[in-house]
């Protein structure tokens, strides 16, 4: 079967083809001139942060408490640690520690320029292109175990409703006691794994960690109380071994990542609390309430369900939550769909009298991005006003610049999910080339003037049905053979041999 796209080989340079893609969309990958002396000065104070008057005589010490950080296995740029205890009154105390980069990267120096251009890291799956330089954002600015540190840290209390109190926020010195990965905790605190190595050998560990998830299940609770969002979208990372992508794995979401999300998400409304009470501007993170909420009830109609006329976030959870149930083979893509309707995130100046524009899909009115400073730029301004109004000093930007701020990180964030999009589909071009031939189960995502595009699902990937699409629409499923890839250009090519009937819910 000919397809109208060719094959091509299966090596296939994706480092080169990322960096490519990062100067098309617009970002300067390679630091530029005065990076490297910059960075030798930094690096050359080999001095702990205790040593320095400035972190003595502002900074809590904080060494002593059994801090812990959880990300990806493979995560080297540590922006967060946690620690919890159980309070008198029932109420659960959580402190967030934020790695302090801006102890490190003066304001107006060449990385602080660069991070202000480029305002994000992008990660690519074959490369991570940083936002600082390595040595900082994997080496002194990260919250790596068994390393002093200067940390900015959020506190709050959590009764048993979820309801948030007590918030503040202080400078503080810390070191992360064990650093710890989402798949391993997740699985030991859903019961179905040992606990990892460092945790089955620290039975106080291991009861902090369990504190910490009985806070985060009670702040999640609230929130969807409230109509917090349970969206599902697929997201695969490439399996590497040697210098060659040879598969696609799922992450999946658990414990562990909802812990981290909870305690993230109360942390940085705190921070944005912090800024109203003080009465000083700063940049938010906002999802504004949907424009397109019309197509929202008419996708909903079109499956059976009801919604309000007027924008109803618990509602549509409630809607999200039973379509989850009943079709999950389908879930990620109806959460792509109202994803995309909601419209994607952005930075925007809030003024000390602005209303707070609030992010409809989280449920929450004050959310500010302030705790991945290694790889977010807002995250480091956040850092800066605290640190300001902590010191009693004046604003350190004016709001012309957080409003110009707040523009650039949004259009680099939507320059990165191009080249992040973009390298999916090369990567999963690469990895499906050996098996051309072979047939998946699929399920159609779009049909568009440009043709029928379908998700398989072992492994999740796009690509275009090229024969067979005749007939086909949004949610059919199917077997489909792969004809053909191009990782150049993305392209995966299927044709269809078998469509499941619609009065069928099963592909097995």
């Amino acid at each position: 079967m000919q397809s109208s796209h060719s094959a091509a080989p299966a090596r296939f340079n994706l480092v080169a083809a990322a960096h490519a893609s990062m100067l098309e969309h617009g970002f300067e990958p390679d630091f530029p001139e005065g990076t490297d002396a910059e960075l030798a000065a930094i690096l050359s104070d080999t001095a702990p942060p205790s040593a320095s008057p400035e972190i003595r005589q502002q900074c809590r010490d904080l060494r002593t408490l059994l801090w812990s950080s959880i990300d990806n296995d493979t995560s080297k740029d540590l922006d967060q640690i946690e620690w919890a205890e159980r309070l008198a009154d029932g109420r659960i105390r959580v402190l967030v520690g934020v790695a302090d980069v801006d102890f490190r990267v003066v304001r107006g120096s060449v990385l602080d320029t660069q991070a202000k251009r480029e305002t994000t890291s992008v990660y690519t799956g074959v490369k991570v292109f940083p936002m600082l330089p390595p040595e900082l954002s994997e080496g002194i600015t990260s919250l790596n175990e068994d390393e002093e540190r200067a940390a900015l840290v959020i506190e709050y209390c959590v009764d048993q409703t979820g309801v948030v109190s007590d918030g503040k926020a202080y400078r503080a010195l810390v070191r992360n006691r064990a650093q710890l990965a989402y798949n391993a905790v997740g699985a030991w605190l859903e019961g179905r794994g040992a606990a990892p190595a460092k945790v089955g050998i620290n039975n106080e560990l291991a009861t902090q960690l369990k504190l910490q998830d009985e806070a985060a299940q009670r702040l999640l609770g609230s929130r969807y109380q409230h109509g917090a969002l349970d969206l599902e979208t697929v997201e695969t990372h490439p399996v590497v071994e040697g210098m060659d992508v040879v598969d696609l794995t799922q992450l999946e979401k658990n414990r562990a990542t909802s812990l981290i999300e909870e305690f993230m998400v109360a942390a940085n409304g705190v921070m944005a609390r912090t800024f109203d009470d003080a009465k000083v501007a700063s940049i938010r993170r906002v999802v504004r309430t949907p424009k397109r909420w019309d197509r929202i009830v008419e996708l909903a109609g079109g499956l059976g369900q009801t919604l309000p006329a007027q924008p109803d976030s618990k509602a549509l959870n409630e809607f999200l939550l039973a379509e989850k149930q009943k079709d999950p083979d389908h879930f990620p893509d109806l959460s792509l769909a109202v994803i995309k309707l909601m419209g994607p995130g952005e930075y925007v100046l809030v003024r000390p009298t602005d209303p707070d524009p609030g992010h409809f899909g989280l449920a929450v009115q004050d959310y500010t991005h302030s705790t991945a400073p290694n790889r977010r730029f807002p995250d480091v301004v956040a850092q800066r006003i605290l640190k300001a109004l902590i010191a009693s000093a004046p604003h350190p930007y004016a709001e012309d610049e957080l409003n110009t701020i707040a523009e650039r990180c949004t259009l680099m964030e939507n320059m990165a999910r191009k080249v992040e999009r973009e390298m999916r589909k090369r990567i999963a071009a690469v990895v499906l080339h050996p098996r051309i031939g072979q047939v998946f189960r699929g399920v159609v995502t779009g049909v568009n003037k440009y043709g029928t595009f379908i998700r398989t699902l072992d492994p999740h990937v796009e690509g275009m049905l090229v024969s067979g699409a005749k007939g086909l629409d949004v949610g059919d499923r199917l077997q489909a053979r792969l004809i053909s890839t191009d990782p150049a250009r993305g392209f995966i090519d299927f044709a269809a041999v078998h469509v499941v009937p619609r009065s069928s819910r099963s592909l097995r």
